[in-house]
């Protein structure tokens, strides 16, 4: 029974935030994409704890289960290929739904296939990880990873839905859940600052901290409320919407030279640190904001500095692949402080010297 729940309401569809919600999940789910059959996509880790129950709240009869490998070295053109392929073997249709089980791999991929099978058929998002339900779940983008970089293949695809339980959060790893508190970090430097003291708080004694408690629905909560704002004003990433990638452009650089080895949220984490030095360096940020940035994840537990053997070079090069780069030039989203972001006379995103790059990563 669901007991404490919070909902954000976006244009075109709802995020409920419950412990428990999973139970409840096939109501919502026949409510937004009422469907004939139901394709559940998720991965080997999430599939054997979640998939079975999922499967029984929509009706065994009218779902079927397509599982991938888990992994960020899976989210490809390949494994979408492989799961189009399958679909239509299995005789899905456009009167079909997805709906999405797992992590951010798992939503980005099953939202591409969404996004592109028989042209586009609804999808909702059922997230499993801290990180998905801040973050990835949230606001429509969907895609691939290339050997060129992350996400450069992709739609914009809005869920029907997203049903966020933090009660499955009791079976993530601790390092995957500190790897969601980057997000949520990112979220309070942009927007909020008394968010982001209240992440630090909880990230601190994130060991005992009771993942179905209020404490967690309210981080959720409000990290999906600081995103849905920004997607309000900006569905398609042409202006304010750029700085939720504050951190993303050297992370996902980053990440791509561990070969994904690093999880999304640590390599994040980096990124942060080292773009918020960047926007001191340039004279826009504040001074003590790189500081606060890098003593927030350091809080969490994450990594603050670029491993050693990937070096300045290899990540100033991986950038330049950045689907952000307009005229040849990297663009950033930088801060002016904690809890505010550089609106950079209406493009908020500043273009950004590859010297000057190279200079923060040491």
């Amino acid at each position: 029974m669901v007991d404490r729940s919070r909902e954000v309401v976006l244009p075109t569809y709802r995020v409920t935030v419950a412990a428990g919600a999973l139970e409840n999940a096939g109501d919502v789910v026949r409510s937004v994409a009422d469907a004939h059959r139901y394709a559940i996509i998720t991965d080997d880790n999430v599939g054997p704890v979640y998939a079975s129950r999922l499967r029984a709240a929509l009706g065994d009869s009218r779902t079927q289960v397509f599982t991938i490998p888990a992994g960020e070295a899976h989210k490809t053109r390949g494994t979408w290929i492989s799961l189009t392929d399958e679909m239509l073997a299995a005789g899905f249709a456009r009167d079909s739904s997805i709906v999405a089980l797992g992590g951010g791999v798992v939503g980005d991929l099953a939202g591409f296939v969404a996004a592109t099978f028989m042209r586009g058929i609804q999808f909702v998002q059922v997230p499993t990880s801290l990180l998905a339900m801040i973050d990835a779940s949230v606001g429509g983008k969907t895609g691939v990873d290339t050997p060129a970089g992350k996400n450069l293949v992709g739609a914009f695809h809005q869920p029907a839905a997203v049903i966020a339980d933090t009660s499955v959060l009791a079976t993530l790893p601790i390092d995957h859940l500190r790897a969601g508190l980057a997000e949520a970090i990112k979220h309070g430097v942009i927007a909020d600052a008394d968010y982001f003291d209240s992440v630090i708080s909880l990230a601190s004694n994130l060991g005992a901290v009771d993942v179905s408690g209020s404490a967690m629905l309210d981080l959720v909560a409000r990290s999906i409320e600081i995103k849905a704002d920004v997607v309000r004003r900006d569905e398609r990433e042409g202006g304010v919407r750029k700085t939720l990638n504050f951190g993303h452009t050297i992370g996902h650089a980053v990440e791509l030279c561990s070969d994904f080895a690093m999880l999304h949220g640590e390599a994040v984490a980096i990124g942060m640190v080292y773009e918020a030095r960047l926007a001191e360096q340039l004279g826009i940020a504040e001074a003590g904001t790189a500081a606060r940035v890098r003593d927030a994840n350091a809080a969490a537990g994450l990594p603050v500095a670029r491993p050693r053997e990937i070096t300045a070079e290899r990540i100033v090069v991986a950038t330049r692949g950045d689907k952000k780069a307009r005229a040849g030039q990297v663009e950033y989203a930088l801060p002016v402080r904690v809890g505010a972001m550089t609106a950079a006379g209406g493009t908020w995103s500043v273009p950004v010297a590859e010297s000057a790059v190279s200079d923060v990563l040491g």
